[in-house]
């Protein structure tokens, strides 16, 4: 008789991972790298000059009024513009104001007139409208109220150490079809002849470091390359910091300092001009040291010098001369 076949049993097991753990662990790990941050920074400030705390503390109470107390005020260029610079400019551009205002035949202008404090300076525009205020169309030639606007301007700048830059600007509308004479000469003149005019209201000649035409290629309102505004004279009034200031009216250069010195000494190694050579009446000379003879050649009959250890060594050596 047959035996019975076991039945076959198939066990399957479920095998699966465990719960999920999700993303609380980020949170916790970002809490702590941000914890430390912060005591890092604590650490550093307290390790910090006293300077430096003030100037983190002014910051959190007045983040655009104390941006400078480090000195480092980045705008256009990045030039660092420190606070004492800034605050002389901030001076001289209240004083111009104020006296254009005091002129009743300027005070119109005062809206033609932009006065601004940048990284590289002081920059005065003179900005035109449809009219021609300064220029007449296509004219280099300064109007009489430009006249005496550019006057009252060099009777300020004149005083100053500065070096003054000066640029003229277009808008978009072509001069001519010449190509003779287009926008950047056009631009270059004007800027010409406002130097002119500050040079013959006092400003130093070697005052005026640059003088720029720049047609219409820095338009002031880019969105309208027509705008009349776009037509201007920019005086710009540099840092002293850019580069060594020119010297002042009567002011000694290095090399005539040094002569007036070594004439002062002159004057007192020889009084009353007297040249070196020259006796005083009722003095005695001084004497004069005789002329150092450079040391005489041995002659034949100077004895020769020891020989050293050397030498005698030397001539112990087999071969040598005896």
């Amino acid at each position: 008789m047959p035996a019975k076949s076991q039945p076959i049993i198939v066990i399957k097991r479920n095998g699966g991972h465990a719960g999920h753990h999700g993303g609380a662990w980020k949170v916790a790990y970002a809490d702590f790298v941000t914890a430390m941050m912060s005591l890092f920074i604590v650490l550093w400030l307290m390790s910090s000059s006293d300077k430096v705390k003030k100037a983190v503390a002014g910051y959190f109470n007045d983040p655009k009024g104390t941006a400078n107390l480090l000195g480092t005020t980045m705008a256009g260029n990045g030039v660092a513009v420190t606070a004492a610079v800034n605050s002389n400019m901030q001076k001289l551009k209240e004083k111009l104001e104020a006296e254009i205002k005091a002129k009743k035949e300027l005070e119109s202008l005062s809206k033609q007139i932009e006065i601004t404090i940048t990284a590289e300076g002081l920059r005065i525009e003179l900005l035109e409208d449809k009219n021609g205020t300064f220029y007449q169309s296509g004219s280099a030639h300064l109007s009489d109220r430009g006249q005496e606007l550019v006057a009252l301007l060099a009777g300020e700048l004149k005083t100053l150490p500065n070096g003054l830059l000066i640029e003229g600007h277009t808008d978009a509308t072509q001069y001519s079809t010449d190509a003779n004479y287009s926008n950047w000469e056009l631009s270059a003149d004007r800027a010409n002849s406002a130097r002119r005019l500050l040079q013959q209201d006092g400003v130093r000649a070697d005052q005026v470091t640059q003088v720029r035409g720049y047609a219409d290629q820095l338009l002031r309102v880019k969105s309208n390359p027509y705008d009349p505004s776009n037509r201007r004279i920019s005086i710009l009034v540099k840092n002293a910091n850019d580069g060594a200031p020119p010297n002042l009216p009567g002011a000694k250069t290095s090399g005539q300092l040094s002569n007036a010195a070594n004439s002062k000494a002159d004057g007192q190694a020889n009084p009353q001009g007297a040249s070196p050579g020259a006796q005083t009446a009722g003095k005695t000379p001084a004497p004069v040291s005789a002329p150092v003879q450079p040391p005489a050649k041995p002659s034949a009959a100077t004895p020769a010098a020891k020989p050293s250890l050397m030498d005698k060594l030397k001539s112990m050596l087999p071969g040598a001369k005896k």
